[in-house]
């Protein structure tokens, strides 16, 4: 199965919007309105338009993934940008075969030649370490929210891009984390 990665375009927002609502749909840990979060961030300075891409096989779009900017604050109140990936999304046919892999390489490869140095997640503990993510407290990052550690994972796209960042995850109000 060959895959294409591409920037997403307005055109296929409709697409992506169903693909994102398919791909969650049975997910247990989900609150099912990951679609509109995605909807708000297009329209936010969070945005990256490079940044949200979608994977496809015989012109049918498959995967989507997005990053997004946000902050890290540290307790002196110095902010130190990164990215935030969320969602990673794939057809319910199509996971499995590693196109969220691709989806995350294509991600990562495209935010360091735009100079951004790390990316934070909330995600599956077992999924994303296989691409290089560890513990946000390894980092000394923590969310601004109650979740299992485990779940709280960064990366550094650069070399040391998270050396001397330390603080709490600043994410735009287009989150809408309470």
């Amino acid at each position: 199965m060959e895959i294409t990665i591409r920037k997403e375009e307005k055109g296929d927002f409709k697409t992506v919007f169903e693909l994102i609502r398919s791909a969650f749909e049975n997910e247990e840990l989900s609150d099912h309105k990951e679609l509109f979060f995605v909807e708000r961030l297009r329209s936010s300075n969070a945005f990256v338009p490079e940044l949200s891409i979608f994977a496809q096989t015989n012109n049918q779009i498959v995967g989507y993934l997005l990053l997004t900017k946000i902050m890290i604050e540290d307790t002196h109140k110095n902010s130190y940008t990164s990215l935030a990936l969320a969602p990673v999304a794939v057809l319910p046919a199509f996971q499995g075969k590693g196109i969220g892999g691709k989806l995350i390489q294509a991600a990562h490869d495209k935010a360091k030649k735009l100079g951004f140095g790390s990316v934070v997640l909330l995600g599956h503990e077992n999924y994303y370490p296989k691409f290089g993510y560890k513990l946000t407290k390894e980092f000394e990052i923590k969310l601004p929210f109650e979740v299992p550690e485990d779940n709280c994972m960064a990366i550094e796209l650069l070399k040391n891009a998270l050396q001397n960042v330390s603080g709490v995850v600043r994410y735009p109000k287009e989150f809408e984390i309470e």
